[in-house]
């Protein structure tokens, strides 16, 4: 697999042809640009997707270093998040309790590096990333209700979302909010919007 340093419009990009089926294109943490292409594929028309998507690639290098910069920071202290997590666990967990049987579930800190949160619907867990307690909590109380919906709807289908904004009816917007900041790096375009369901 043989990488190659391409610039289209004043974007400088690492090339690579390997066994994928569409271009992919990929902003690291660095800032740095990868586009992987099918075999065969001229590379012109790799220059042309790198260009179309410029504005997503300025978009993701400033988020790439917003994160940089975040991560820099100090993480808050354990005991504080834990503080304000619990609390805005306590706002939602009345509209889950019938669901989780009256039990609140058990809430864990922990400085992670690719989410916000995870939730484990069998052993009635929620863990939230330390660093979400920096964060505004509109976007704190997202994450929460995010992880509590998982105890209905383990996925992302139509359900979910649909869920999410019965509850919270400005969740994409809080969504988009918390993906600016996050520094979300993947991917030729922000993923898909939640579906109406």
């Amino acid at each position: 697999m043989k990488t190659t340093i391409r610039s289209v419009n004043g974007i400088e990009y690492r090339y690579q042809t390997k066994a994928v089926k569409n271009l992919n294109l990929h902003v690291t943490a660095q800032g740095q640009v990868w586009v992987s292409a099918p075999r065969g594929l001229a590379p012109e028309r790799a220059d042309a997707f790198v260009a179309s998507r410029a504005g997503w690639i300025a978009q993701a290098r400033q988020r790439a270093l917003e994160r940089a910069r975040q991560d820099a920071l100090p993480p808050p202290d354990p005991r504080q998040a834990l503080a304000l997590f619990t609390q805005v666990s306590e706002e939602i967990f009345p509209l889950f309790a019938t669901v989780l049987g009256g039990q609140r579930p058990r809430l864990l800190v922990r400085d992670m590096k690719t989410r916000w949160g995870s939730c484990s619907p069998g052993r009635r867990q929620i863990t939230l990333n330390l660093r979400l307690a920096a964060k505004p909590r509109p976007l704190v109380e997202y994450v929460v209700l995010h992880e509590y919906c998982h105890f209905i709807h383990p996925d992302h289908q139509a359900g979910f979302w649909a869920l999410m904004e019965s509850l919270m009816p400005d969740c994409r917007a809080r969504r988009r909010a918390l993906r600016l900041g996050d520094g979300e790096e993947k991917g030729a375009k922000p993923g898909p919007e939640p579906r109406k369901g």
